[in-house]
């Protein structure tokens, strides 16, 4: 198969600090594809070499089949790049930037009105479009920033962590505009550490942690694989929330999180009969349990299970 992004032990060093090590990674074209994890964990680092905005120390990285080392000028004709900030004039209005855009780009001055009004209503900006920016939310902004990104019609669409920042209607609103360029084919990269974001917009996932690549699926594969189900215990007001989460590790090996002053305690459990057999163990003891659910996997609970691996293989 040919990809659109293939990586093999890419790596990065700033200083004594590695910041990428060793990432092999795999992005099939048409695809939406999320780089997921912490600050520090080297998206940024990652992207910014598949950009060609940094020299990789070692290993190879090929975006739409050229090498971002030796074939850079190949690969900037072929991609675009939104960052967490729009790069906008704020004295223009929605259309005449775009209108500006084209007209770097190359667009005569006719299809440069054509191609603003067009990316205007696939944006759900038309009537904005006719404004200054200075007056627009940041959500729109980077809706228009994304728009601005598809005048050179790229391959590839790099979006660096495009939402932070953005209160709850305007990441919906930018998840939107996202869909619409992956419906029409185009292959995105995204990077974010929201995991309902990449829940909601990934076709494959790869969980990225201390410059490494630690797993990668779909969201339906990474769920069944790491996640487990999820038990959630109500206990009673007064209960021994540290005893619970003993028994949990002593008896089923099951690590737990403690929410709502210890009212409530959270673990994944591989499946039904464990978590059955956890609670039954916690009434038979006495512990005075409220109430408890048994639920689907998250993309929290996937988290939540690799960093307790890493925890367990950093100890050995």
């Amino acid at each position: 198969m040919a990809y659109a992004i293939e990586t093999r032990g890419l790596r990065k060093s700033f200083g004594d600090q590695e910041a990428v090590r060793g990432v092999d990674l795999a992005v099939r074209s048409g695809e939406l594809f999320a780089l997921l994890g912490p600050n520090g964990a080297g998206k940024t680092t990652t992207i910014r070499m598949l950009t060609t905005l940094l020299r990789p120390d070692g290993g190879t990285a090929r975006v739409c089949g050229y090498d971002v080392v030796k074939e850079a000028g190949g690969v900037r004709q072929r991609i675009s790049v939104t960052g967490q900030y729009a790069a906008l004039d704020e004295s223009l209005t929605g259309r005449q930037n775009l209108m500006l855009f084209a007209g770097l780009y190359g667009y005569k001055r006719k299809e440069a009105k054509k191609m603003a009004d067009e990316l205007l209503d696939l944006f759900d900006l038309t009537e904005a479009g006719r404004r200054a920016v200075g007056t627009w939310s940041g959500g729109m902004r980077r809706r228009l920033d994304l728009a601005a990104g598809l005048l050179p019609r790229p391959e590839i669409m790099f979006l660096d962590e495009p939402t932070t920042g953005l209160d709850p209607q305007s990441r919906r609103d930018l998840w939107k505009a996202v869909r619409g360029m992956t419906r029409q084919g185009m292959t995105v990269l995204l990077t974010t550490q929201y995991l309902e974001e990449a829940d909601q917009l990934a076709d494959r996932i790869g969980f990225i942690a201390d410059g490494r690549l630690i797993a990668v699926g779909t969201p339906a594969e990474l769920k069944a694989r790491y996640g487990g189900k999820t038990l959630t215990i109500r206990l009673a007001e007064g209960a021994d929330a540290d005893g619970v989460s003993r028994l949990l590790k002593s008896a089923f090996g099951l690590e737990s999180q403690r929410e709502e002053d210890g009212r409530i305690v959270k673990t994944s459990a591989r499946n039904a009969e464990t978590a059955h057999a956890a609670v039954g163990a916690l009434l038979d003891g006495g512990t005075d349990v409220e109430d408890f659910a048994l639920g689907e996997p998250s993309l929290e609970d996937v988290y939540f299970a690799l960093n307790a691996a890493r925890a367990r293989e950093a100890a050995v």
